[in-house]
């Protein structure tokens, strides 16, 4: 099992430094999904939610606790649409801030992606609305 959780890891790492230039350069909060151990976030994702860092993130297990209860159903839906069917969506979902406990609305498109041609990843782009 620990072989599979490295690839995984290397995975995150490798479509990490492909998007790099998109994380790093896009105004929008963006994160990149394998499952809720393996995935990354840019500095802008983690600045919308309150956390120190992108990897400090990147590091919690339950990434949907970020998301308003009411809200977590579409989201489920709309990965499960991306990772199964190969179908982008765009829907209004909230957040929390875990410093300032506010809500955030934002409208986020969701985008099926591949890596290494085979591995399939669900990008996500947030903007504030």
């Amino acid at each position: 099992m620990a072989t599979q959780e490295h690839h995984h890891e290397e995975l995150v790492k490798g479509i990490t430094k492909q998007l790099k230039p998109i994380l790093d350069k896009s105004g929008q909060a963006i994160y990149v999904y394998l499952d809720d151990t393996h995935k990354a976030c840019n500095k802008n994702f983690a600045d919308l939610l309150g956390y120190k860092s992108a990897a400090e993130w990147a590091k919690l297990e339950a990434p949907l606790a970020d998301v308003v209860a009411e809200d977590q159903p579409s989201v489920i839906s709309a990965y499960e649409n991306a990772s199964e069917k190969m179908v982008a969506s765009c829907l209004d979902i909230r957040f929390k801030n875990i410093k300032t406990s506010k809500t955030i609305k934002t409208r986020v498109i969701m985008v099926p992606i591949t890596y290494s041609g085979e591995h399939l990843f669900v990008l996500h782009f947030l903007s504030r609305i």
